[in-house]
């Protein structure tokens, strides 16, 4: 009898640590009913995945790594044909930040955004939210040029040719690229480069006509062929520099040949047991993993869709506070502590009583434009990336150098404020690796400028909390903090009008964003546990797609 009572409690055992096993998995493996069904935005495979805005910087990564390249040569090759086929969003003339985990477990992170001079003097600086005043030196070329050689396997002429090709003999022009175009147009005719590239007749490009930029080629093909040294100390510096000096900007030779991609400084959280990886200033790395540690506080699991985007506005608005406090690492240590988050999340308010809130008819009134762009890439080894790469805003400063072929990004002259002589330009960029024993088990980043952060946020918690499947979790309702009011996005598959309501009656203002892409654009990899395989997906809001490689081969 009592061999028999041990056999029963080992069998009992046995049972209890296999459904633990299972309920484990199945907290980390929240995809199992994503079925690869011919979506563009959804792919599979134990190869890896790319998820880029674009479907042709999407392909590139992809052939990247059918050469036997890793998923940092396809994230560089991605970004190159984005800086091409996305002039609107990103280009040579823009900023970076990425992050990546090798496939030896190492987390690291490239900071490569604009910066003023190093001879910058805001004193005496010209003023203008776009134009000439308002570039500052580029970051991309560095940035992609530095990921390549401390973690890529191939050389720069392969990974940059799809960018090369795309530029030389066209591509055809999608129809958000076509729209951010028109609705610059005025700015870019008040420039002779600018007008060059992106006037064609009377009007922008128009959806589905062919976009051949001859010029870019050539700069393409010069940093192929010299290196980043050509791009901040040679022949294409001294035109960069020439051509802004004539115009009444403040760029140099000095405060080219001077600019660094540097390592960048990481913070680290946890949610749930996953662990949070970001990037500090300049980017908002600390304020997402602290939007996330907020939310920790409170079981998100089975509450009502209208609480938990309550909560998550609530949250958006305690951590918004610590914005523009990030002053160094220490302070980025604070906003990532769990005790800090647990004291903001007592402060929090779940219904509060706003009677004014039943009859705010405030009609839609959000015009702020989308703009930078994200990719992220896993491949079969393990090695991941999540790269962020924007203008500022649509079209940046909206100049073009005639003979170039790029446009520079908004960066001084009053646009992200006053800035000093070396400082770099801050923003909501916020690439993030999510791990899982210390693995990578989602990675993300978004395009979208103050909703960046919340869009990152979001996902996490539909996936983490809500156990959705990565693609459903892309596309289900956001919100954001509007300083008073939820702003919630209500195009069709979002919220609903009596989620409005809902939200009304518990006290909450709210305004009401009928557009798609006003939330952040996520685009993300995620590795199925079960499985093994990684899963990509592409935010629906917007054009971009997700591949994996077919066949793999070796690097020789």
């Amino acid at each position: 009898m009592y061999k028999k009572s041990i056999f029963l409690l080992a069998v009992l055992f046995a049972i209890s640590i296999s459904c633990k096993k299972k309920a484990e998995e199945q907290i980390i493996n929240p995809n199992l009913t994503i079925v690869d069904n011919g979506d563009p935005q959804i792919s599979i495979s134990e190869n890896g995945a790319v998820a880029a805005a674009h479907p042709l910087a999407t392909e590139a990564g992809v052939e990247m790594l059918e050469k036997g390249g890793n998923a940092i040569d396809a994230a560089v090759a991605a970004a190159f044909v984005l800086a091409v086929v996305e002039p609107s969003m990103s280009g040579l003339g823009g900023r970076l930040q990425a992050i990546v985990m090798t496939s030896e477990g190492k987390i690291s992170g490239v900071d490569a955004t604009t910066q003023a001079g190093i001879d910058y003097d805001p004193e005496t600086a010209p003023k203008g939210q776009y134009g000439y005043p308002a570039i500052g030196v580029p970051g991309v070329v560095k940035g992609l040029t530095k990921l390549l050689s401390d973690y890529g396997t191939l050389d720069i002429e392969t990974v940059m040719q799809p960018a090369i090709k795309h530029a030389e003999e066209g591509f055809v022009v999608l129809p958000g690229e076509a729209l951010r175009q028109s609705m610059e147009i005025k700015k870019i005719k008040e420039f002779t480069g600018t007008s060059k590239y992106f006037i064609n007749g009377d009007t922008t490009y128009v959806e589905g006509s062919r976009l051949v930029q001859k010029d870019l080629a050539h700069t393409l093909k010069l940093i192929a062929k010299e290196g980043e040294k050509v791009f901040y100390e040679g022949e294409i510096a001294q035109k960069i520099v020439d051509d802004i000096q004539k115009h009444g900007g403040t760029l140099s030779m000095a405060a080219m040949a001077e600019y660094k991609a540097r390592d960048a400084d990481m913070v680290e959280g946890s949610y749930r047991g996953f662990g949070l990886h970001g990037l500090f200033i300049p980017s908002y790395g600390a304020i997402t993993i602290e939007m996330l540690q907020i939310l920790e506080n409170f079981d998100l699991a089975d509450v009502p869709e209208t609480t938990w985007a309550e909560l998550v506005y609530q949250a958006n608005v305690k951590a918004y506070e610590d914005r523009y406090g990030q002053e160094d690492l220490e302070v980025g240590k604070k906003l990532t502590s769990k005790e800090y988050a647990r004291t903001l999340a007592d402060a929090m308010v779940p219904f509060p009583t706003q009677q004014a809130a039943m009859n705010w008819n405030r009609p839609a009134s959000w015009t702020e434009n989308g703009h930078t762009t994200h990719l992220s890439v896993a491949d079969a080894q393990g090695n991941v990336i999540a790269l962020t790469q924007s203008l500022g805003p649509i079209m940046g400063s909206k100049v073009a150098t005639d003979g170039l072929g790029f446009v520079y990004a908004a960066t001084l002259g009053g646009y992200l404020g006053d800035m000093k002589a070396g400082e770099r330009a801050s923003s909501h960029i916020s690439p993030l690796i999510i791990t899982k024993k210390g693995k990578p088990f989602l990675v993300l980043g978004a395009a979208g400028g103050s909703r960046i952060v919340t869009a990152v946020a979001q996902v996490t918690s539909r996936v983490l909390d809500q156990k959705m499947p990565l693609n459903k979790a892309l596309a289900a309702a956001r919100v954001h903090t509007g300083d008073t009011l939820i702003l919630a996005e209500t195009h069709p598959g979002t919220w609903t009008l009596d989620d409005i309501k809902q939200f009304k009656e518990d006290g909450f203002m709210v305004e009401e964003v009928d557009q798609p892409g006003r939330f952040g654009r996520v685009h993300a990899v995620m590795m199925d546990t079960l499985t093994g395989k990684w899963i990509g997906a592409a935010d629906p809001d917007w054009e971009g797609t997700a591949e994996s490689p077919t066949t793999l081969s070796k690097v020789e």
